[in-house]
């Protein structure tokens, strides 16, 4: 996947857009400081959620996190894979490791996410 391709928040979660859906998840800087990821709850689909909103948690051997919501809109898919396999997010944090699709409700919101290289500007 092309990692210029994502948007990431201060808080650690990325976004990767296909259409009007944000299809996000955790970074991989934060699953690194997470450790193994051991159980993820995940968001209902139909809800609808705002930014900044508490969408998801995710649980490590370490410490329980929220996962927040980086834009407004509908949670439109979950990737029920984790369910049964979270240390796909350890596996591969900002790929096969998603947690929802977010039908965008405002995209200017987009325009607030860092790039990767803010991004990676902030966390070194």
């Amino acid at each position: 996947m092309n990692a210029a391709a994502l948007k990431f928040t201060k808080d650690h979660e990325w976004v990767r857009l296909e259409g009007d859906v944000a299809v996000m998840g955790i970074s991989e800087h934060a699953q690194h400081e997470l450790g193994d990821v051991v159980y993820v709850e995940l968001p209902t689909v139909g809800d609808s959620i705002s930014r900044g909103d508490a969408l998801a948690n995710v649980e490590s051997v370490k410490a329980v996190s929220d996962v927040y919501a980086p834009v407004s809109g509908e949670i439109v898919a979950v990737n029920q894979e984790l369910e049964d396999h979270p240390e796909q997010i350890n596996k591969d944090a900002e790929g096969n490791g998603w947690i929802a699709k977010i039908k965008i409700s405002d995209p200017a919101e987009l325009d607030e996410l860092m790039s990767v290289e803010e991004y990676r500007k902030m966390i070194s």
